[in-house]
């Protein structure tokens, strides 16, 4: 009941005057972000995540580094730091290098903090399932000859992706709800535009009600799209759930 009451709301807020379109487009640039910062934060998990197992010691040095300050420091600080610090570092390093400066989209740099960001958990989530697989399955690839890049093609990513999916459905979630705090560096999404039409109508409960209903759409369907992979990915592991 309270699902459908805030979709009630959406829809009254989506009908009102000049703002339908503005609250679905911040809601269609937030989607863009989250996949495209879960989907450069997944690439990063995995090397990763694989450098953290398999690396040199001056590589595992590196990236527990970059897990630990990632994890520790408040996301909404690292956003402010990446879009502001990194933007300025890029300048200045393309000026040294004797080219001129570039003016980077609010759509690019979401997805490179929104990516940075997951790249840490991504790392470690997927280390855990990575462990998770038995160690026989992949020594028994190597025995018949399977090269390192085949192992990790048809041994290690399928076994482990079941043990791999709830911690990474979880960033997902996390990913959509993060998208928020690209409001403070005046990125158009969901949430800034749904507060400057509660500003501008005063319609406050109105608007905040219809972004939350978004979100819990949002949320509805990746569950229901998340449960029908893991089933998919758990076939053959009945009996080891």
């Amino acid at each position: 009941m309270a699902a459908d009451s805030l979709i009630n709301w959406s829809l009254l807020a989506l009908a009102a005057p000049g703002w339908g379109g503005v609250l679905l487009q911040g809601f269609v640039h937030s989607v863009e972000i989250a996949i495209g910062g879960y989907a450069l934060g997944l690439l990063l998990g995995i090397g990763g995540a694989f450098g953290k197992l398999y690396g040199g010691p001056v590589l595992r040095d590196l990236l527990e580094c970059y897990t630990t300050i990632v994890r520790a420091v408040p996301e909404l600080v690292l956003i402010l730091l990446l879009y502001y610090a990194g933007t300025d570092l890029l300048n200045q390093f393309l000026g040294a290098m004797g080219f001129g400066a570039v003016d980077i989209s609010g759509l690019t740099a979401g997805i490179f903090v929104i990516g940075v960001v997951q790249g840490a958990y991504s790392t470690e989530v997927l280390r855990g399932a990575i462990k998770a697989v038995p160690a026989g399955q992949i020594e028994a690839a190597r025995a018949y000859g399977m090269s390192p890049t085949k192992v990790l093609r048809r041994i290690t990513l399928p076994a482990m992706l079941p043990y791999a999916i709830p911690g990474l459905a979880n960033l997902w979630l996390i990913a959509t709800k993060d998208t928020a705090l690209l409001a403070v560096v005046g990125f158009s999404e969901l949430t800034l535009v749904t507060r400057q039409a509660a500003g501008t109508t005063k319609a406050y409960f109105l608007f905040f009600c219809a972004a939350g209903a978004l979100y819990l759409v949002l949320t509805l369907v990746s569950n229901l799209l998340i449960g029908i992979i893991e089933r998919h990915a758990w076939r053959g592991f009945a009996e080891q759930r």
